[in-house]
């Protein structure tokens, strides 16, 4: 099985596929091995990728908390779900850590979007540093007042790695706190849902021996992943938290290097 990071790992600075990259991709396919997109990204940002890449398996969502179908566009699992009472007490904490911060929440329901859900709110003046202008705004209270998926936390003042520092030891076991962008934002999840939990139940439902699993990643959000599977690739740009637990290092994704490592084999 064939994992993979999205966001400066299949994507480079251009922010699209090359041919390269699908060209690999879809020779893996073609000889049968799976491909499965293992990503920060909610459901609903899923078939940009998905359907170039001709995918129509599972992805792995939202740093494992959702497993979602690409052929069918349905989610299938939730997996670590906060509840509005500890993203309250999440909050409090970090008004304190980080006076000045942003809140915004991510959402999921059975599909990639749903119209009748609020899937992503945010706080007036939360940054979001893709700068993509979505996210519905509302009050704190909004934000915070149903289950969520994610807690992302923005302050235009820090990089995330100075956030990360900032609330790691806050949350002792009841969340956990990564980044997969160094603009000023850091992800909360609940405690123990990683890509790798994600990945473990695909290859679970595959009877594919992590053994056998090559993952590709590039930031913090990715450790766990790379740690999990058999044969762990990091792009060559990417966080020295990842190069410290990687098998091997490939090109960056602005040169191809995910199809760099699997045109060895396809």
């Amino acid at each position: 099985m064939i994992a993979s990071d999205v966001d400066g790992t299949l994507l480079g600075p251009s922010e699209s596929l090359t041919g390269r990259t699908i060209a690999a991709v879809r020779r893996a396919i073609e000889a049968g091995v799976p491909f499965v997109l293992a990503s920060g990204r909610p459901p609903r940002w899923i078939a940009p990728i998905a359907k170039p890449l001709e995918l129509t398996g599972y992805a792995v969502c939202a740093n494992g908390a959702v497993l979602y179908d690409c052929g069918r566009e349905e989610v299938i699992e939730v997996h670590g779900l906060l509840e509005p009472t500890l993203l309250h007490d999440i909050a409090h904490a970090l008004d304190k850590a980080l006076p000045g911060c942003r809140l915004a929440t991510e959402r999921v329901s059975t599909g990639a979007v749903d119209h009748d859900m609020r899937n992503f709110v945010i706080e007036p003046d939360y940054h979001n540093p893709w700068g993509d202008g979505e996210g519905r705004t509302g009050p704190r209270a909004e934000v915070l007042g149903h289950p969520a998926i994610k807690l992302l936390v923005s302050h235009r003042g820090m990089s995330s790695q100075e956030m990360a520092d900032a609330v790691d030891a806050l949350f002792d076991r009841d969340v956990d706190v990564t980044y997969s962008s160094s603009g000023g934002l850091v992800e909360v999840s609940a405690h123990g849902i990683t890509k790798a939990t994600g990945l473990a139940d695909v290859a679970e439902r595959l009877e594919v021996d992590p053994a056998q699993v090559i993952a590709f990643g590039d930031m913090p959000n990715d450790v766990e992943m790379l740690r999990w599977a058999g044969h762990g690739v990091a792009m060559q740009n990417g966080h020295p938290k990842l190069l410290a637990v990687a098998d091997e290092v490939t090109g960056p994704a602005g040169e191809d290097g995910v199809a760099q490592v699997l045109e060895r084999w396809f």
